[in-house]
């Protein structure tokens, strides 16, 4: 999948280094053949596998064959987590353990995010909401007369509702991690 910097902060925004650039501060890229590439409208798309990590860079111009690259960074919002991605692809670049991703979403966040979607579908399938907490928690945990006030009513409410969040654009924190403007 491909994104736009400005978008996803862990793409590592990278130009053809000058002349005055040539130095530790450039680098040749990987062989582009060995990743995805993908021409846009706002520039070049990469997502370059090496080792068990996905890196992703965008260049405003055409890759160059055997050029060395430097990285882009604006010193804006997003400079610690496009820095920190910087570095872990320079680091698998030169045959080091790039190091975990900048964010990384715990399990309990993951479990209730797919429990979210899973509650999302659910609900724009015309499921009612005691239909919808069976299918997550299980029919037995279902209460027969006291389903108005139990708690996993609410619970179920709250997850279609993170659903619907997510789909009308909630979605995009999750790639901005920390950012209170988004």
């Amino acid at each position: 999948m491909f994104w736009a910097p400005e978008v996803l902060a862990a793409v590592v925004p990278v130009k053809v280094a000058g002349a005055a650039d040539r130095s530790s501060a450039s680098q040749p890229l990987l062989d582009l053949a060995g990743g995805q590439v993908r021409r846009a409208a706002d520039g070049w798309h990469a997502v370059l596998r090496i080792g068990s990590a996905d890196h992703r860079v965008w260049s405003k111009g055409p890759p160059v064959l055997g050029a060395s690259y430097a990285a882009d960074l604006p010193f804006d919002g997003d400079f610690g987590a496009r820095a920190y991605a910087a570095r872990r692809l320079w680091r698998a670049m030169n045959g080091r353990a790039p190091g975990p991703a900048f964010h990384q979403l715990s399990k309990h966040r993951r479990e209730r995010l797919s429990a979210a979607i899973r509650a999302l579908d659910a609900h724009s399938a015309g499921g009612s909401y005691r239909t919808i907490a069976e299918a997550l928690f299980g029919k037995k945990r279902i209460p027969d007369r006291a389903w108005k006030t139990h708690d996993l009513r609410n619970r179920t409410i709250r997850l279609v509702q993170g659903g619907l969040a997510l789909m009308r654009g909630g979605y995009r924190k999750l790639l901005r991690p920390g950012r209170k403007d988004q």
